[in-house]
């Protein structure tokens, strides 16, 4: 018996990283699992052969989840075909490492739109089915450390990841009573983007000294262990937090 047995989740941005991770995760707790991507479709189908090879029911759906539209129809889809929704994790997300000095009009537009705006579009759309789970809804957002520190090109990012975080406890004041709203905030994970972040060779080399967990990096596996958490009904009481995945790094800075 898994914790999400007989749940529906949507994973977006979940052809690779830690979407990908946590699509997987929640499949191996019992999740029927709806990915999400928007340009990779040969890596949101290998997931989806893996998550079909557990069991469990699986769908593919392009979606760019910063047009409203895109997101409407996706949900639509899922309410159409499936005709339930209990879980959403908004995992998508846009990078772009530059100084804010260095920013257009356009690439702040591309940060919040991507990184931010979804978390509201999907509940607005999948409100319905959210509320009238037979558990209770779970929505979880991924954020990053960059949300609360000052990173090196990490400015649009990190401010999108903060409004993120801002949008969930007031998501949770409006619609807790039937919808649990949380995020997992992410330290350095050892993932493509990741190892794309400026000066990312040294920073990976010099994380497990930060850490208070043993020589080893975050995983996006270690991030979809905490989103299960968030997702199951073990998690009914947590409402509007942020919980930390970095190791202690955080405590050592």
């Amino acid at each position: 018996m898994g914790r999400l047995d007989g749940r529906v989740a949507l994973v977006t941005g979940a052809s690779r990283g830690i979407g990908r991770g946590t699509a997987l995760r929640l499949a191996e707790e019992g999740a029927d699992i709806v990915i999400n991507y928007a340009s990779s479709r040969t890596n949101a189908e290998s997931i989806a052969e893996q998550i079909s090879d557990l069991g469990r029911n699986v769908y593919v759906v392009k979606a760019d989840v910063s047009q409203k539209d895109d997101i409407d129809s996706m949900i639509d889809f899922i309410r159409r075909e499936i005709g339930q929704l209990d879980i959403i994790v908004s995992n998508a997300a846009t990078g772009g490492f530059r100084p804010l000095m260095k920013a257009s009009l356009n690439n702040f537009r591309a940060a919040f739109e991507t990184n931010t705006l979804p978390m509201i579009l999907l509940v607005q759309a999948a409100q319905d089915m959210l509320e009238n789970s037979k558990w209770r809804g779970k929505v979880v957002g991924i954020s990053s450390h960059g949300a609360h520190k000052a990173l090196e090109q990490y400015g649009l990012i990190g401010a999108s990841k903060a409004a993120l975080e801002a949008i969930v406890r007031h998501l949770a004041r409006e619609l807790g009573e039937k919808i649990n709203f949380n995020i997992v905030k992410a330290g350095l994970v050892d993932t493509d983007s990741g190892r794309r972040l400026p000066h990312a060779d040294l920073m990976f080399k010099e994380a497990p000294k930060h850490a208070c967990v043993g020589n080893r990096l975050v995983t996006p596996r270690d991030i979809a262990n905490a989103v299960v958490f968030l997702t199951s009904s073990d998690s009914d009481m947590v409402q509007g937090s942020v919980l930390l995945v970095d190791g202690g790094a955080d405590i050592k800075a």
